[in-house]
């Protein structure tokens, strides 16, 4: 009974939301409908309904019987996939009413596509799951350094790493799992360093037979919003050239360096774009670049041919994230402004429309290396400046996942 008053509580809002329920209680509705029709028929007293007769009298009553059945499995089935996750989770009533209002927007929320790597873009999606559930993540595959750097040398895959965190960040699931997903093992001998995430995307890899499906079936097992698609599905080498005239090969090698980087470039030159990814830029309705290493966390993505071409070709509003922070070994010394121009000359000076910079005072003091990053009022042709108090402050190199989201979310309502 307590069951019934909840589930009929403040007239039947839970009906209300779109979110494809009422569709399957009909549907439950005509089973229970048709299962009675048939048990009328089999005792007929219980109806006086008599249809001409076509088939023996049980033969119909079974048929009705069985498509009754049929209808509330399948009626059982979509209300499952409609609430069964979030009447797991949800402590209440009100708390599934609540989350139902939730999901129904972000079903419905902006098409974004996030670029780049590393933690920066984890915190971004961490952010702006709670605004929409479409979203693509293209991921850097250049990371050659820790345990994904191990993994693609001795198994010959992508570099899993970038990609464990954005699942975890996009994930629904329990702390718990996502907590396992990020375990990194501290002793064991070809364990150690590894994390148990990189270790299932590659195992699931060798189950699924590509890297598509492994983070397809991680994402499942994680309940993932949005999808993640590496840049290209070719093994690449990023390259920098210092001002010196340097080469540096290698992501991992590249944030060492004491001499200032001119430009970087990709090896092979000309990998072969995730048709997926170039499909979600062109479709998108904002286009996110960072936040994260400029060198080797965003650029990286940008040299893949096809992919800066289908952010010049795009419709969508186009917003980088400039970091915090300068990162040593990278851009010391960077502005805003310097920051924009370095993308700006590894693609196109309209690549962007906006630049996200952080407006929070933030005191790094010994802690942390770098220095904040400020706009010096350098004119940026193209792209206009927004600042907004984007920094954590318990965490003051980083964003705040909240801040980040919500400033992305109004650019592109606003332009």
């Amino acid at each position: 009974m307590r069951l019934l008053q909840l589930l009929f509580k403040e007239n039947l809002q839970i009906l209300f939301f779109g979110i494809g329920i009422k569709r399957w209680l009909l549907i439950g509705a005509s089973g229970i409908f048709i299962i009675a029709m048939g048990l009328a028929w089999v005792f007929g007293r219980l109806l006086d309904f008599r249809p001409p007769k076509v088939l023996p009298v049980s033969t119909e009553a079974t048929i009705l019987i069985v498509v009754g059945v049929c209808l509330l499995l399948i009626c059982s089935y979509g209300l499952y996939k409609s609430l069964g996750k979030l009447m797991f989770e949800s402590r209440n009533i009100d708390h599934l009413i609540a989350n139902l209002k939730s999901r129904k927007v972000t079903s419905r929320g902006p098409k974004i596509v996030a670029i780049g790597g590393g933690t920066g873009l984890s915190v971004l999606l961490r952010g702006l799951k709670d605004y929409t559930d479409n979203i693509t993540a293209i991921v850097t595959v250049a990371d050659d350094g820790g345990s994904s750097g191990r993994l693609r040398k001795e198994m010959d895959v992508l570099p899993p790493g970038d990609f464990r965190n954005c699942i975890v960040a996009l994930s629904d699931a329990e702390k718990t799992v996502t907590d396992l997903f990020q375990y990194r093992f501290s002793k064991g001998q070809g364990l150690e360093g590894h994390s148990f995430g990189n270790l299932f995307i590659v195992a699931m890899m060798q189950v699924t037979g590509s890297f598509d499906a492994a983070l397809r079936e991680a994402g499942k097992v994680l309940a993932v919003r949005g999808s993640l698609v590496p840049a290209t599905m070719e093994n690449i080498r990023l390259m920098a050239k210092l001002t010196d005239g340097t080469l540096i090969a290698g992501e991992s090698q590249i944030s060492k360096p004491s001499v200032p980087i001119e430009n970087v470039y990709i090896e092979p030159s000309n990998p072969q774009v995730h048709p997926e990814a170039e499909a979600a830029i062109l479709d998108a309705d904002a286009v996110v670049l960072g936040p994260g290493s400029l060198f080797t966390s965003v650029l990286p993505n940008l040299m893949v041919p096809g992919i800066k071409e289908a952010i010049y070709k795009s419709n969508a509003i186009k917003i980088y994230i400039c970091n915090v922070a300068t990162q040593v070994g990278e851009t010391d010394g960077y502005s805003a402004a310097d920051h924009i121009i370095a993308l700006q000359n590894h693609t196109y000076d309209e690549i962007i429309d906006f630049a996200l910079v952080n407006s929070t005072n933030i005191d790094l003091q010994d802690r942390y290396d770098g220095e904040p990053v400020v706009h010096d009022g350098v004119n940026l042709g193209h792209a206009k400046i927004r600042k907004a108090e984007i920094a954590d402050l318990k965490h003051p190199v980083r964003h705040t996942s909240e801040g980040l989201a919500r400033e992305v979310l109004s650019l592109y309502h606003n332009n």
